[in-house]
């Protein structure tokens, strides 16, 4: 009885299994990107605290700078930094990088930014994108930064700055 009871039960579990099929996403399924807006941030020249065990940590000081976008605009608080890992491996750089900073809306509000992502260098080319996430007052206008996916790629800017430019993930 025992081996009729586990016969059956690993046939189920197989006919269970392969009933599961993956079905790709369409079109429709596939998330769009609404522009929010262009950070311009200044910097101070980086310095290296050296080899760690994730790699060459490398601080980007943030010294200010300006954002705007269709539904906000403001500057970069000074004080935070770019924090970095770095490995080069022949001929390839990976960088994991963890931005954290403030804004100031213009209207007064202070929002906390940690932004994380990739900067990758290798025969493929190069690969540089970040996942921004904020903290915004849930009492104020810009409570909708809360609650949404958000992408990042930099443009092209100036000596001492990096240019980003920033999406959110919609339906």
């Amino acid at each position: 009885m025992k081996k009729t009871c586990l016969l059956l039960f690993a046939i189920l579990a197989v006919i269970s299994i392969k009933a599961q099929n993956i079905v790709p996403p369409t079109a429709s399924d596939t998330p769009n990107l609404e522009y929010v807006m262009q950070l311009y941030v200044t910097l101070e020249p980086q310095y290296t605290v050296g080899e760690v065990p994730h790699g060459k940590r490398v601080v980007i000081p943030i010294t200010g700078g300006i954002f705007e976008g269709p539904k906000l605009k403001g500057t970069i608080i000074p004080g935070g930094a770019d924090y970095q890992y770095q490995k080069t491996d022949g001929n390839n750089l990976r960088t994991e990088l963890e931005a954290i900073y403030s804004i100031k809306t213009d209207d007064g509000v202070y929002i906390h930014v940690r932004n994380c992502g990739i900067f990758h260098v290798g025969q493929d080319g190069m690969y540089f994108y970040t996942a921004p996430k904020f903290e915004a007052p849930e009492d104020s206008p810009y409570a909708w930064l809360n609650n949404a996916i958000f992408i990042c790629a930099p443009a092209p800017s100036d000596p001492n700055t990096v240019r980003l430019n920033i999406w959110k993930v919609v339906k």
